[in-house]
């Protein structure tokens, strides 16, 4: 009984335990704590960033080949039949895809 007289009467309150109680709880228990949260966010950041740059690499990529198709019609033909299999009038198209011919083994 002399250890309870000693703590002072600010610590034996229910609010203050309780606050406190709930502090710990968010700081270190809980599924969005502070230290975990931290680091999550950080690693999700740097995954952004690396994401960001990619994209800008592509972008800087593509506004280059579409400069290249405004400016040189032969490229502009060729990039048409490559990529939307377009031909003329007088011509056949012939599709191969890769890996399907007879299988060896």
């Amino acid at each position: 009984m002399r250890v309870l007289t000693r703590i002072p009467g600010w610590l034996k309150n229910k609010y203050f335990l309780t606050t406190v109680g709930f502090v710990v709880w968010v700081m270190f228990f809980d599924n969005r704590d502070f230290i975990t949260s931290h680091f999550r966010e950080r690693a999700e950041l740097i995954k952004l960033e690396k994401s960001k740059q990619y994209y800008e690499q592509q972008i800087a990529v593509t506004q280059k080949e579409l400069d290249q198709l405004k400016t040189n019609p032969a490229l502009l033909e060729k990039y048409a039949r490559e990529k939307y299999l377009m031909k003329r009038d007088n011509e056949d198209l012939f599709l191969i895809k890769e890996g399907s011919g007879p299988k060896t083994r």
